[in-house]
């Protein structure tokens, strides 16, 4: 089966290219406008391996999203990849896998989604 990765980005156009060019590398892949749509896609037992996370949207940010998915076990463990235009000076704050500032090259992003996929536990992954 292949790894799922989860976009949560409020652009519906990034999140479009960024699923296409993913699918084609043979990752499947799910998307959510906000960080709600996410948690309620984790909550209904869809997967995620992988969770490539915009910061700034409307109902629920990505900072929120990330202390919600850090408090929750079953989802903490999974891999977040923060892919965003804002806050950049404040990305190590989320202690996540990897950053990468937007706009972010499609070949780098490939590459770290795979790695993590590859090696879920890795603690931080350098594009």
């Amino acid at each position: 089966m292949a790894p799922t990765v989860l976009i949560v980005d409020d652009d519906a156009a990034v999140r479009r290219t960024t699923a296409k060019f993913l699918a084609a590398d043979g990752f499947a892949v799910a998307e959510a406008e906000n960080g709600e749509a996410a948690l309620a896609y984790l909550q209904s037992g869809s997967p995620a391996n992988v969770i490539l996370l915009d910061l700034r949207m409307p109902v629920m940010d990505g900072w929120t999203f990330r202390r919600e998915q850090r408090r929750i076990p079953e989802f903490a463990a999974i891999p977040v990849i923060v892919l965003s235009g804002a806050d950049v000076p404040r990305f190590f704050e989320l202690d996540v896998a990897a950053t990468f500032q937007k706009p972010a090259s499609l070949i780098d992003l490939r590459l770290c989604v795979r790695r993590l996929c590859e090696n879920p536990g890795t603690a931080s992954v350098q594009p």
